[in-house]
């Protein structure tokens, strides 16, 4: 008698697991988010901080080896910078205002870098102007 209770025992567990292993799908794991896995159109991983430079024709991080530029002064408060770098006499626009870079030309050393209503101005370090406006400076 003790022998079938422990063999009765032993199937009623067997049974159980085995349903509860039929009755649960198995999970599909979920897929991790790849740190630079986020590439653009040039190879480009922005997650890394890299974006094209048409100058460089090359993925550059913009907050190296660049000119910090600040919003001008009018009374705002603001948390984002843009940036500047140069290559001859061309200089490339990297502003948080404007998804894609602008590249600015000047003549002659001393010169403004311009593009359309955009000029970089050569003054205690640079002046950006659009238009009449100010809008950014830096050293």
């Amino acid at each position: 008698m003790f022998l079938f209770l422990i063999m009765a025992s032993a199937i009623s567990c067997g049974k159980k697991v085995s349903q509860e292993n039929a009755s649960t799908t198995p999970k599909e794991p979920e897929k991790e988010a790849v740190v630079g896995g986020d590439s653009d159109s040039h190879g480009c991983k922005a997650s890394a901080g890299y974006t094209w430079s048409v100058l460089k024709k090359e993925c550059i991080r913009v907050f190296e080896n660049s000119t910090r530029l600040n919003h001008a002064e009018d009374g705002k408060a603001y948390s984002t910078v843009s940036y500047v770098i140069f290559e001859g006499n061309k200089a490339e626009l990297f502003l948080d205002t404007q998804k894609e870079s602008i590249i600015l030309e000047r003549k002659s050393e001393g010169d403004s870098w311009i593009n359309g209503d955009w000029q970089l101005i050569p003054w205690k370090g640079y002046v950006l102007k659009k238009g009449e406006k100010i809008l950014y400076t830096g050293e």
